[in-house]
């Protein structure tokens, strides 16, 4: 991270520009800081109304002493390839994990997602995620299950018969559908209750106007979801020739 970690003069500022309203951009431009940096600091320390200086900063150190606490004396952080920074890896997967929290979705399925996206297979076992993570295979279990059943990941077997949890294009894709596909159960119920509560009444008028929202938002994720697997998969396939021909 540029210029090291936040101070707690810098956090005491980050916390005056949130009451003042400042976009992260703003603040980030202020401190001379990437704007991620200040977005993973309010995202993992309480969100933009509830962030506290104080409280962010002793968070911090608390979480400094479990990593050097966790780490063997004389342990040497393992080597990544393509000459990844061990710190800045780290860094940037808490930034990923604390975005995908601000989105609703659970800690630990957070952790596995990012995970497995930021790893070049995309694809991770079971047991390479606990080593990964350091969690109970208990919980990556059931972080696997939820994701799988929200369509954000999906179970394969590697040439050794080990089941594998990946994540790529289509897989995103296919969980955007799921989402529409549940949208749409949600305008179908509003619709019902039309019927029940009795047409023209006021409670009728706003759940049909919340089943017509929702179609219309439903309705052009599809359709946004479509074109842009069409438009990449033609650009990845046009990419691909294009290397091919020139060999």
């Amino acid at each position: 991270m540029p210029g090291g970690r936040l101070t707690q003069q810098e956090r005491q500022q980050i916390a005056q520009g949130l009451a003042d309203g400042l976009a992260y951009a703003e603040i980030a431009r202020r401190l001379e800081r990437p704007t991620s940096t200040i977005t993973r600091e309010v995202m993992r320390n309480g969100g933009p109304t509830a962030y506290r200086a104080d409280l962010a900063h002793r968070a911090t150190e608390r979480r400094t002493r479990r990593r050097r606490q966790a780490a063997p004396r004389g342990a040497e952080a393992p080597a990544l390839g393509h000459g990844r920074d061990v710190e800045a890896v780290r860094e940037y997967e808490e930034m990923f994990t604390t975005l995908l929290m601000g989105q609703g979705l659970p800690k630990m399925m957070s952790r596995v997602l990012t995970c497995l996206y930021t790893t070049d297979a995309g694809s991770l076992t079971a047991s390479e995620l606990v080593r990964h993570l350091q969690v109970s295979p208990a919980s990556v279990s059931k972080a696997v299950a939820f994701l799988e059943s929200q369509g954000l990941i999906r179970r394969e077997r590697d040439e050794g018969r080990r089941e594998r949890y990946a994540v790529d294009d289509d897989v995103f894709y296919q969980s955007m559908i799921a989402s529409a596909r549940s949208s749409a159960q949600l305008a179908e119920a509003a619709r019902q209750g039309v019927g029940v509560l009795g047409p023209d009444t006021p409670a009728a008028t706003r759940l049909e106007n919340i089943a017509r929202f929702v179609d219309f938002v439903a309705e052009s994720l599809i359709r946004a979801a479509e074109q842009a697997r069409e438009v990449l998969h033609i650009k990845h396939e046009t990419t691909s020739g294009g290397a091919d021909d020139r060999n």
